[in-house]
């Protein structure tokens, strides 16, 4: 069959719309379950974002250690290891529920959300932060530091940032 015959056909490209109309209303019935996602999402954030900002602390008394209290050293990339690995568990159901929210209820989506892909962008930022503050923990492991506490103090300062921003984007919705 040629397109101009497939074209002239009608609802054949309106199935998708149909389809997307369809989750749309079954998810309008099912508001208490999205609801249930939503709180999910919003305490796994809460606490990755709770990980997010102690680690880099971590780092900052880890750079001031002085070389010769080994145990001092040893305790804190002990502590800083395990807050990772627990921060990068937290960070798996958080991008989950928020991947469920936006693609299985539609938030965000449609016309007028620009906001999303802004906070779309800035959640990639997050996971490049979660990268860095791994690659930092093996440099500290290794022995290879090569920054100051000064600059681990501003370090700190960017999950703050990165939170206040989202959480604006989230309720404002600028636009």
């Amino acid at each position: 069959m040629c397109d101009s015959k497939r074209a002239s056909w009608p609802g054949v490209f309106d199935a998708g719309l149909f389809f997307a109309r369809v989750a749309r209303v079954e998810a309008l019935r099912t508001l208490p379950a999205m609801l249930w996602v939503k709180s999910f999402h919003i305490v796994f954030i809460a606490s990755w974002f709770a990980g997010l900002f102690y680690l880099p602390r971590i780092f900052v008394n880890l750079a001031m250690v002085p070389p010769e209290s080994v145990a001092e050293r040893a305790r804190l990339l002990l502590m800083a290891r395990k807050l990772m690995r627990f921060t990068t568990l937290l960070a798996v159901p958080a991008i989950v529920f928020g991947l469920w929210l936006w693609l299985g209820y539609g938030i965000g989506r449609g016309a007028g959300n620009g906001w999303m892909h802004a906070k779309l962008a800035l959640v990639a930022v997050v996971l490049g932060y979660h990268h860095g503050c791994g690659v930092l923990l093996r440099r500290f492991e290794a022995g290879q530091n090569r920054r100051s506490h000064r600059w681990y103090r501003f370090f700190n300062e960017a999950p703050v940032l990165l939170l206040v921003a989202i959480v604006i984007l989230v309720v404002v919705k600028p636009f």
